[in-house]
């Protein structure tokens, strides 16, 4: 059964509820555990991979049986976003939480989200983010920048240097751990076979070596947590700088 194309504006949660097919629901199967286990394939496989015959046969039934809770894979597919973005671990914000160590931390949860389910980085700018777990995101994300005391485009400039650097690092950071496994290599040994063309090529690499990588055993991985924690710290830096102008 081929895929039913959607209109990219329409969401799963936003769609009328459409009428069930005819029959009862097929046994033993719930939207839910068909979900769980499109996440799981998805984490194993990437989403290229993914097809919706691969996910009836994880799940031990027929096509037809899964398009009896979905119309098509899209559907599917922002059911397993919200899903996987379900597992950050994010507290409600409270009423005297700070909006910075807010901030930090969705900051943090969102890239080990991003890193755990690395297709979902290559989904996120594909759907609209109007899942329960997407909205507790970004409705607490807005609860902390509006603490800034900020006002207008300042408000959603400073919103959208937090997560659109933490979307970016972690997008670029699951390409690279792609390229890693497709190398078969551990990460350091590419990044030193990576280092060694770069600068047999350019020999400006030599001179810029502080900002490569360091070669060392688990070098890469220390570097790009730095990295992260830097990049972060200056963006939260300049958020205040710009209250400080602002009175």
């Amino acid at each position: 059964m081929a895929d039913k194309p959607r209109d990219p504006g329409v969401s799963i949660w936003v769609s009328p509820p459409k009428e069930r097919r005819r029959g009862s629901a097929p046994a033993g199967l719930s939207r839910e555990r068909i979900v769980r286990t499109a996440v799981e394939l998805l984490d194993a496989e990437g989403v290229q991979a993914f097809t919706m015959r691969k996910l009836a046969a994880a799940l031990d039934v027929t096509p037809m049986s899964v398009y009896w809770y979905v119309d098509n894979k899209d559907e599917l597919l922002e059911l397993a976003l919200d899903e996987a973005f379900g597992d950050m671990r994010i507290p409600p914000l409270g009423d005297g939480d700070d909006w910075r160590a807010h901030l930090r931390l969705l900051a943090h949860e969102y890239r080990r989200c991003l890193h755990d389910h690395p297709w979902a980085a290559q989904l996120a700018g594909q759907f609209l983010a109007l899942g329960p777990n997407s909205l507790f995101f970004s409705t607490s994300a807005i609860g902390a920048i509006r603490r800034t005391g900020l006002t207008g485009d300042r408000l959603g400039g400073a919103l959208g240097l937090v997560l659109q650097f933490v979307y970016g690092f972690a997008l670029a950071e699951s390409q690279w751990l792609q390229r890693v496994k497709a190398s078969g290599l551990h990460e350091d040994e590419l990044n030193r076979v990576i280092r060694g063309v770069a600068q047999q090529a350019d020999a400006r690499f030599v001179e810029n070596a502080d900002l490569l990588p360091p070669a060392e055993d688990g070098g890469i991985r220390a570097s790009r947590d730095l990295q992260f924690e830097t990049g972060l710290d200056i963006a939260l830096a300049g958020i205040d700088a710009t209250i400080a102008a602002d009175h």
